[in-house]
């Protein structure tokens, strides 16, 4: 226990572990379960597309007031009751599929609420972990919160919500409403320390707020470009996701179990990014780790959308496996060290608007092109969109750096 999870990180941050590993399980076993459960209702590509939009929408629509909430209200409570929202449309959906009453339209309704819930949630969540440990501890407890991100919600998630559904439809959303439960329980063990507006202090205006955010983070070099670079390059990876259950049925050939699969080869790859992360770091720097990997990210478009055999799909998953976890907590710690507690949420929301931002509008042209071209076109746009972007943020990413 003390290898793992040092004592210094604190009992607090040990409940949030758990809880964060618990919900990541769930939301794995939703993210199969999500869109089978829609290309089961439906075959058309635009509306088994929704199913991807529905997801990424709603941190675009309300990311931004879920992070001035979490700088302005007690974090703890926002995320008990966001959970607690989250319990009861998954509880509804669970009626609906019990029942045999679903349809396209009550699903993608489910899961966007859903979503919407999560949003409050996750942002509220990441804030937490800068409260609890140190900033020379940030790396360890990011990782340590990264690795059940990958075993649990990429690794063992979604095969397993795949497994579910063939089982029956009810099961994975049911499951996710246990472990939901579970992590509320889990979260309300945590003690932090005060924080958030204070009853008798100014009146709060929201907008001011977001715009203190925003300026933050338009000042601050790296979180600036690396909000700016995730903007863009999920504008072409958006496109490719979205359509990504109909491709492993139609280009690869593969069953309901496929899409499960090939989301599983990412995450060993994650895995071995997890492995290799300090001793990467170590040698080469931070600017240059981002262009290897935009240029990795590239190639796995243009891989994807020439082949037809899951064994060569599945080494460039390893590949983009890999990629997405160094970005991903290269990224976190970054911002975590740089932001100050009291502009965590705000500055984390800025971050997450760009991020679906681009996925939002990447799924709408990936929808657009799979129904007019085939699941392979928006693949080839992605590669094409990428190659351009990555000669135009070329010498941004040297602006990268683990302190300010």
């Amino acid at each position: 226990m003390e290898r793992v999870l040092p004592a210094r990180l604190g009992t607090g941050f040990r409940w949030l572990l758990a809880s964060s590993w618990l919900t990541n399980l769930g939301d794995g076993v939703a993210a199969a379960a999500g869109p089978l459960l829609i290309a089961t209702l439906t075959r058309d590509p635009l509306l088994i597309s929704l199913s991807a939009l529905v997801g990424w929408a709603p941190p675009l629509l309300f990311g931004l007031y879920a992070g001035v909430l979490s700088d302005r209200r007690d974090r703890r409570r926002i995320v008990l009751v966001a959970n607690a929202v989250r319990a009861m449309v998954l509880a509804a959906l669970v009626a609906l599929l019990v029942t045999g009453t679903v349809t396209v339209a009550t699903a993608l309704a489910a899961l966007t609420l859903r979503s919407i819930a999560e949003v409050f949630a996750d942002n509220a969540t990441a804030t937490l972990t800068p409260m609890m440990v140190g900033k020379d501890d940030l790396v360890i407890a990011n990782a340590r919160l990264g690795t059940g991100f990958i075993t649990l919600n990429q690794l063992a998630g979604p095969p397993i919500g795949a497994a579910l559904f063939g089982l029956g439809f009810t099961w994975p959303f049911a499951s996710q409403l246990l472990l939901v439960m579970a992590g509320i329980v889990l979260v309300s063990r945590i003690t932090l320390p005060p924080h958030g507006r204070q009853a008798d202090g100014p009146k709060p205006d929201t907008v001011r707020e977001l715009i203190a955010g925003f300026t933050w983070t338009i000042q601050h070099a790296p979180v600036r470009t690396l909000a700016l670079t995730i903007l863009i390059f999920n504008f072409t990876f958006g496109a490719a996701w979205s359509v990504f259950v109909l491709y492993t049925q139609e280009q690869l050939g593969l069953g309901a179990m496929g899409f499960g699969l090939m989301t599983t080869i990412g995450a060993i790859g994650g895995l071995i990014g997890t492995g290799l992360y300090g001793t990467i770091t170590r040698g080469v720097s931070l600017g240059a780790l981002m262009r290897i990997g935009l240029i990795i990210e590239t190639f796995t478009h243009l891989g994807l959308a020439l082949t037809r055999s899951p064994w060569v799909a599945g080494a460039i998953f390893l590949a983009f496996g890999a990629h997405a976890f160094i970005w991903g907590t290269t990224s976190t710690t970054v911002r975590q060290r740089a932001v100050p507690h009291e502009l965590q949420g705000r500055v984390g929301s800025v971050y997450t608007i760009c991020v679906y931002a681009g996925l939002v509008v990447g799924s709408l042209i990936g929808g657009v092109l799979a129904t007019r071209f085939g699941v392979a076109a928006p693949f080839w746009f992605a590669f094409a969109g990428s190659a351009v972007f990555v000669v135009l943020l070329w010498r941004q990413l040297m602006l990268i750096a683990h302190d300010d």
